[in-house]
This record gives structure tokens, C-alpha cells and sequence, in this order.
């Protein structure tokens, strides 16, 4: 075993193999005649370990131990897994090599393209390149893959994949394009992208087989001319020119949409879809397709980024700014930015979408990066609902409690009205009956004596039940408001069954549909029903509603976090998106005091929002305008490790700025407990320097690593949530 660095950037040569001869001829079993030597990157999340290590290629397993298998090998005294990345005729370790003790499959399940990257996407956010192939290569199914490769797929994973079955890969060239033209598509239309400016060019430019790279904005969610018909069309298109494509979306709901207009286009055996919902034997089978080559369009979840899609042409991504994009392990990827460097590394076309723009793809825009694709206001105006405030300056004379009430005059106009015409939507901030209590006096949230949890009121218990504690149930009958002494508790926000039930009251005799929390529908139908849903679980009506309250908009913007109020415009835009043009009745109501956010909705303006957003961003020098690395832990460990990356980059000229050391805000008891311990620290630097920063980020946590000097730190680049 020896290490070898060149494939892997920044990682950390020991200093045990230094004064080595240059080359060393492995010793042991009989070896393969042909590049004896074989390059591993061992899964471990150990950063000090981020690098390949050589060992030599038992004769026995000389046809099998092909680049991008899975391996077993012996690494300090451990049986491991990892992954060949090459083979070579030599190894620089300078000392006998450890043989290769097994090779799990002979499918090359890890190609070239995929390999570079996970190499890309570790710099990128400072972490392991271990720990992205993890996300990157889905589990083994043993039993599948045996089929597979004899060309008998096991029924029941044919069943669950809704996929016919296929043939083996072709181990000797994993990356070779397929030869088999592309499938039967009809004339590639751009009726759906008729309005949009530069919509019909882009997809032209894609069926001739160029890669253009937009921020598109379509204007509705439900229809044919919805966000999912208009992505299958330039996926079409890319198809009828030969190439493969990528799209990813953030949850199963938007995945099966998507589906379903795909198959209006293509063939259902050229689809693969890619999501850990599927459960692993389907999602693998998918895999093995797309490795395969017979089929070439993915998508599915964050994880699909990574899809080994031959002759890729296209990625794309649908609402970059949802959270679910933003991948729960080590480094903390988001799928947008691996699709971006996918874009760039493969020379592929790019295509991202969303009914808001967020402030990083607004960059892209400003930067020339990517071209944007817009409505034009004329037809923005034919396709889009009405959109009324509450707050502005003509309802309050008509309804001088407009501020103050639940739902204002105009909002219960409007739901019945839209009653009389169809399913009306009912947006909440929050889950559950009424999640939050604040101090009847001063507004201030209610807190915990005990660990200054949030206080609630568990369930419609009415109005004797005694609030409690929503981290550890302390009940606090007595409570007193630390701000002003007062002790009236009121709600402070509603949540989706409170709200439920009192339009049920209002509105007697009419069905009332809520989707939020484990409970979320996807679509629901034409009846005349209020749908009450939480933020972001709003399903799709057919035909689209007649009208829309967006409830809470206060207490959405009102959040102590950086991105609160894009964040809010995507929500408002996802849902009044679902809403019938204003031609067919269709309303939406907003009830929120007049701010920039309110107006962008207002107008229909989502590019002038980010646009004006970034606009404050640089001013301030926050993200996305520079980028951002937060490093936790506890405080000696914080400080030692912000000293050692600001002296190193200082040898290199680069001067970070810093926030911090500052104590975490926790969201929980545990979490509460340990406040006093745990410190973060944020890092800001220009891109043009991020680099050399991410360099020395993982230089710097691999050889604390290895030192065990000091408690492990967390390092974290480009989070949403640390500001």
C-alpha cells in the first residue's frame, strides 16, 4: 500500500514516505503482466486518508480489477472497501505493495467522468472525496447485479423500477457513448416556450446540438403549460440530437410531475429515475441502466447530480432554492452547484428553473454565465392571477382591521368567491393546530424557565390548557414574560389544523383538505374545497385553483435568518404559480405588511427581486456575493483552527474576513445543554480566492486529523442556514 497524491489535489503526503527510491517493484502473489498496479480511494471519512493509495493486481484478479470497480483491500490492519480509480505500470511508493484482496463486482460502477466530479465537488466544499462518492454511487444490490449482468433482471425489482429488462454493461469502455441512435421523437415543438424571451432559441440551440446555459422562469404550475411539460421539451430536444440528460428536482412530488410529462415525449425505457424514495433495489437497477447506456435521460433527487449518463448534453434543475437540494452528509452539497460543475466540466448545456430566481443564479445572469429566460410582460399579464394586498392603502380604508385579523375582509371575499368556482388554496407558515405562544403584551415569543424552549399549546385542547414546552414539556402554568412581566399568553402563529378548523366554521358545507407534515397530497382535484397546506407542501389542482390566500406572510419574513425574505417570495411565487390566470377569475390574496417582497409579487417580478437582493448582498459583502465557510466545534478547537488557516493563507497573500468565535443558536434541549460548549466562526472570501481557501481549509483539516491534537471541527462552505 502507498499513497499517490496526483490524482487527488490538496491532500497530505506522509512524511514516512520520504527518502524512498523513486519506483518499487510489489512483490507477493504472482501479479498481472499488464499495469500491475492499482490506484484505490479507500471509503473512509478520515480527512488525513483523502487520497489514493497503490496496490498491486493479483494475476487472479488481472480481468476484473478494472478502473472504477469496487475493491476490497487490507488498510491498517482493517478489511476496507474503496474504488479503483486507474491502473498503472508503476507505483513511486518505494516499498512492497499490498496485494488487492477482492473485487466486490465487475462492473465499473465509479466512470472517469463521475470520478472527476466527486474530486471537483470535495474541493469545492472542503470535504472528502470518500464522503461524495458516497452520495454519488448508490449501495450494492448483489442479487440485482448478478441478473443484471446475465441479462435476467429479478421480476420484483422490474416491478418497483417500472423499467423493462436490459443487457449487461459494457465493462471495457464504461464511458463509451452508446451506439444506439436516439430514440423516436416526434418534431420537437416550442409552443410551451412561445412568450418566453429566448425560450424558443434555447431549445433550437439544444436539438442542433449546442449547450446553451439559461435561468428560466415559467410563470405556471399546473396546465400544458406547466413547469414540467416546458423542462420534458428541452429534455426532448436534447434527446433528438443524440445526448443524454440530467434533471434534478427536490422531492418526489415534483419528481413524479415530471415524469409524467417526460413520458408524453420519450420512451419509458430511456427514463431512469434516481431517488432513495424508490427504495434501493429500483434506484440501483436505474443505475445499472444509465451505466449501461440503454437509458439516458435521469432524473430523480439530489443524488441523481451524479448520474452516469453517457453522452451527456443537458443538466438541469428545477427550484434551486428549496432546501432539499442541499445534501444532509458531509460536505453538505447542493445539487445545483454539483450541476454547475458538471456543466463546465462536461461542456454540457444547463438549465435551471424556478418560478422565483434565487440571488445565486441571479449571479450567473450578471455574470454572463447563463442567459436569462423571461416572460414578456404582455404575456405575463394573459397567464398569471390577479394579486391583492391586504395591507395596502385602499383595502385598510375599507377594512380598517385588515392588520390585525386572521382573515381580512378581502381574503374571506375572495375564498368565497373562489369557492363558487373551484378548490381555493389556503397557504400557513406552520404545521400542527397552534405551534407558538407569544406574550399577549409585548409580542415577545413566550419562553421556557427551565431551558428557554418555545411554549405551545399541545392540540385544540380550548381555553384551559395549560401551555408547555416544546423542547423538553415542561408545563408552565404560571409563566411570566421575561420582557415586560406580563402573563396573557396569545397565539402567535396558527398553525395548518387551527386554521383548517375555522374555515371549516366560516365556510359551512364546503370540504376542507389539509396537506402538510407527514401528510402531504401531491394533486388533488377539481371539487369545490378549501386545500389548507403548510409552505411548501401545496399540492397541484386540476385545472388550477380559483383562488389563493397566502396567510402569515408576517411571520415568514419575520425569521432571523439572511435568506427570510427570498426565501418567502419563492414560496408566495410556488403558490400563486397554481392559481388560473386572472382571465379565468383566478385571485391571489396576500396579507402581509407592504414591503419589497410583497411588491415583487405584486408585479409578477421575481428577476427585479433578486436582482435587487444581490444588489444588498454586495453592499454588505455576504453570500452569494462572496462565499462563506463556517467552522463549529468547541472554542479552543474553533480558534486554534481559524489561526492556522489565516496564517497559511497570509503566506499566500489572501486576508480573510471573520465573524466569531460566537456561541450557536440550538433549536433543541440537547442541543441547549451543550450552547456553552460549541462556538462558530465564519470565514468570507471573494471567488476569485476560493481556490486557495478550500485548499487550505482541507489541508488544514487533514492534518489536525492526523495530529488528534485537538476535538474535531466542523467545516462547512456555502451553508443557507448559518447566517
Amino acid at each position: 500500500m502507498a499513497s499517490h497524491e496526483t490524482a487527488f489535489p490538496g491532500a497530505v503526503q506522509p512524511s514516512l514516505l520520504q527518502g524512498f527510491p523513486a519506483t518499487a517493484k510489489p512483490a507477493g502473489p504472482p501479479l498481472a503482466g499488464d499495469l500491475p498496479v492499482a490506484r484505490v480511494i479507500v471509503e473512509t471519512s478520515l480527512p488525513h486518508l483523502d487520497r489514493p493509495f497503490d496496490y498491486s493486481v493479483p494475476a487472479e484478479l488481472d480481468a476484473a480489477a478494472q478502473s472504477g470497480v469496487r475493491v476490497k483491500v487490507r488498510f491498517n490492519g482493517q478489511e476496507l472497501t474503496g474504488f479503483i480509480i486507474e491502473r498503472t505500470a508503476e507505483s513511486d511508493a518505494g516499498h512492497t505493495l499490498v496485494p488487492l484482496q477482492k473485487v466486490i463486482s465487475p462492473v465499473a460502477v465509479l466512470t472517469p467522468a463521475v470520478r472527476d466530479l466527486v474530486s471537483a465537488v470535495a474541493a469545492r466544499y472542503a470535504g472528502t472525496v470518500s464522503d461524495v462518492l458516497r452520495v454519488a454511487v448508490p449501495p450494492r444490490m448483489a442479487r440485482l447485479e448478478k441478473g443484471f449482468l446475465a441479462g435476467a433482471v429479478p421480476e420484483e425489482a422490474v416491478s418497483d423500477a417500472a423499467v423493462p429488462q436490459e443487457a449487461a454493461p459494457q465493462e471495457a469502455e464504461p464511458d463509451t457513448p452508446a451506439e444506439s441512435a436516439a430514440p423516436a421523437v416526434e418534431d420537437v415543438s416550442t409552443t410551451g416556450w412561445a412568450g418566453y424571451r429566448n425560450g424558443p432559441a434555447f431549445v433550437r440551440h439544444l436539438h442542433d446540438g449546442g449547450s446553451p446555459r439559461a435561468v428560466f422562469s415559467p410563470l405556471q404550475g399546473f396546465g400544458p403549460r406547466a413547469w414540467p411539460q416546458l423542462m420534458a421539451e428541452a429534455v426532448a430536444a436534447v434527446r433528438a440530437s443524440g445526448r443524454g440528460a440530467i434533471v434534478v428536482v427536490p422531492d418526489y412530488r415534483d419528481l413524479n410531475q415530471l415524469e409524467q410529462a417526460l413520458l408524453k415525449l420519450l420512451p419509458a425505457d430511456d427514463i431512469a429515475r434516481l431517488t432513495a424514495d424508490d427504495g434501493p433495489t429500483p434506484r440501483y437497477l436505474n443505475f445499472l441502466r444509465l451505466l449501461a447506456g440503454s437509458a439516458q435521460v435521469a432524473i430523480g433527487t439530489r443524488s441523481a447530480a451524479f448520474a452516469p449518463v453517457r453522452d451527456l448534453g443537458l443538466v438541469a434543475c428545477w427550484d434551486d432554492g428549496d432546501d432539499l437540494h442541499i445534501e444532509q452528509r458531509a460536505p453538505y452539497a447542493h445539487a445545483r452547484d454539483v450541476l454547475l460543475l458538471r456543466a463546465d466540466q462536461d461542456g454540457t448545456a444547463c438549465l435551471m428553473a424556478g418560478h422565483a430566481r434565487s440571488t445565486e443564479l441571479q449571479r450567473l445572469v450578471e455574470a454572463g454565465w447563463a442567459m436569462p429566460v423571461e416572460a414578456e410582460r404582455a404575456f405575463v399579464r394573459r397567464h398569471v392571477p390577479r394579486v391583492l394586498n391586504t395591507a395596502d392603502s385602499f383595502e385598510q380604508e375599507r377594512d380598517p382591521l385588515a392588520l390585525v385579523a386572521r382573515l381580512p375582509g378581502a381574503a374571506w371575499r375572495a375564498a368565497k368567491d373562489g369557492l363558487e368556482r373551484g378548490p381555493v388554496l389556503v397557504q400557513v407558515a406552520r404545521a400542527g393546530y397552534a405551534p407558538s405562544l407569544v406574550c399577549g403584551t409585548c409580542r415577545e415569543p413566550s419562553r421556557c424557565q427551565s431551558c428557554q424552549g418555545p411554549l405551545a399549546l399541545a392540540g385544540a385542547s380550548g381555553s384551559s390548557a395549560v401551555p408547555q414546552c416544546r423542547w423538553c414539556s415542561t408545563p408552565a402554568p404560571d409563566w411570566q414574560c421575561i420582557h415586560c412581566s406580563g402573563r396573557k399568553l396569545r397565539k402567535g402563529a396558527t398553525g395548518v389544523l387551527r386554521t383548517a378548523e375555522e374555515l371549516g366554521r366560516a365556510f359551512p358545507g364546503k370540504a376542507v383538505i389539509t396537506s402538510s407534515g407527514d401528510h402531504v397530497k401531491a394533486r388533488v382535484g377539481s371539487a369545490h374545497a378549501l386545500v389548507v397546506a403548510t409552505v411548501g407542501a401545496e399540492p397541484v389542482a386540476d385545472g388550477g385553483y380559483a383562488a389563493a390566500l397566502l396567510l402569515d406572510g408576517d411571520s415568514l419574513l419575520r425569521r432571523e435568518n439572511l435568506r427570510a425574505g427570498e426565501d418567502t417570495v419563492r414560496r408566495w411565487f410556488n403558490a400563486a404559480a397554481l392559481v388560473r390566470p386572472a382571465s379565468d377569475g383566478g385571485l391571489v390574496v396576500i396579507t402581509a405588511t407592504e414591503s419589497v417582497a410583497v411588491g415583487a409579487l405584486l408585479r409578477w417580478d421575481p428577476a427585479g427581486y433578486a436582482r435587487r437582493e444581490l444588489e444588498l448582498r454586495r453592499e454588505l459583502q455576504l453570500p452569494p456575493a462572496v462565499r462563506i465557510a463556517s467552522v463549529t466545534g468547541p472554542r479552543t478547537a474553533v480558534v486554534s483552527f481559524t489561526a492556522a488557516v489565516e496564517h497559511q493563507l497570509a503566506t499566500s497573500g489572501v486576508t480573510l474576513r471573520t465573524a466569531g468565535p460566537a456561541p450557536l443558536v440550538f433549536t433543541g434541549p440537547a442541543a441547549a445543554q451543550r450552547a456553552g460548549e460549541d462556538v462558530r466562526s465564519l470565514l468570507f472570501f471573494p471567488y476569485g480566492q476560493a481556490g486557495t481557501v478550500t485548499r487550505v481549509l482541507r489541508a488544514t483539516k487533514a492534518a489536525a486529523a492526523a495530529k488528534r491534537s485537538e476535538e474535531p471541527v466542523q467545516v462547512r462552505l456555502d451553508g443557507v442556514d448559518v447566517l
